[in-house]
């Protein structure tokens, strides 16, 4: 049975937990992932670090976000981004990422951030509307064309 709760943030020794998440996650979307293994490899590497940070709610735990911190010339605090955002399909409803996505939030501000950057997809219509509803937005102040993602992998 798994409780809601507060968001805790995942230590190295939670990389397996972590891994298993976002696997599902990407299976469950049919989209490419590394298998669970490669990922708690990688995991184990980034939660031991300051820079990327996994937060996890639940017990056992039920969903998960994962943001990336760098710095940014237009800021004095760090960027983050929310690499990823999951509740199990079944847990859905609960407000399980709203608290998970509240506690991102803050956890940006406590490291004196100021800006917590999301990329979605253009047709993920639900993920749109969960975002846009906690005060996100797709374009700059006073504009009203779309900012749009570009990407190139090496």
């Amino acid at each position: 049975m798994t409780s809601g709760g507060s968001a805790r943030r995942a230590t190295a020794a939670d990389a397996v937990v972590v891994a298993r998440l976002l696997h599902d996650f990407n299976t469950g979307f049919s989209t490419p992932t590394p298998d669970a293994r490669e990922l708690e490899s990688r995991l184990t590497q980034l939660l031991a670090g300051d820079d990327g940070v996994a937060l996890l709610i639940g017990e056992p735990a039920s969903g998960v976000a994962v943001l990336s911190f760098r710095p940014n010339v237009w800021y004095r605090g760090p960027v983050a981004i929310l690499d990823e955002l999951y509740v199990r399909p079944e847990l859905r409803g609960h407000r399980l990422g709203s608290a998970l996505l509240d506690a991102a939030l803050d956890l940006v501000r406590d490291r004196g951030g100021a800006l917590l950057e999301i990329n979605v997809d253009g047709e993920d219509t639900d993920a749109r509307r969960f975002y846009e509803a906690h005060g996100f937005t797709n374009t700059e102040p006073n504009q009203t064309d779309p900012m749009l993602y570009y990407y190139r992998e090496l």
